[in-house]
């Protein structure tokens, strides 16, 4: 069994900054992708950063240049900075991992979210 934990969000005002964190724990071997996803009230799960294993970054036009998000493949972590924050930013954010577990059966990946953590951004 493999659980995600999220914290870090919380009320910013327009400008602001938060960062989010995911630890991931249980029956890990490796990890390979993990990101960062969030949803608006009456809106789609949208991707907004991801990384490789290897480090690699990818991130969602609306927020290039603001948003970092980072990984400690020791720890089985991985961070999002979030800066200029913005109204539109508002939503509840999961962290997803894809997660190599190792078994009599094999390797196998499955893919994990966490619970959700809300970031409202507003004055």
């Amino acid at each position: 069994q493999v659980h995600l934990v999220e914290s870090g969000g919380g009320l910013v005002q327009p400008g602001g900054s938060l960062r989010l964190s995911c630890a991931a724990s249980g029956s890990i071997f490796s990890i390979n992708d993990m990101g960062w996803y969030r949803q608006a009230p009456g809106k789609q799960r949208e991707l907004v950063a991801g990384i490789t294993s290897g480090g690699n970054p990818n991130y969602a036009d609306s927020v290039k240049g603001r948003f970092t998000i980072s990984r400690d493949n020791a720890k089985n972590t991985a961070d999002l900075q979030m800066n200029s924050l913005k109204p539109e930013d508002t939503a509840v954010y999961y962290c997803k991992a894809d997660v190599v577990v190792s078994g009599i059966w094999g390797r196998h990946e499955y893919r994990y979210w966490g619970q959700g953590t809300q970031v409202t951004v507003s004055s």
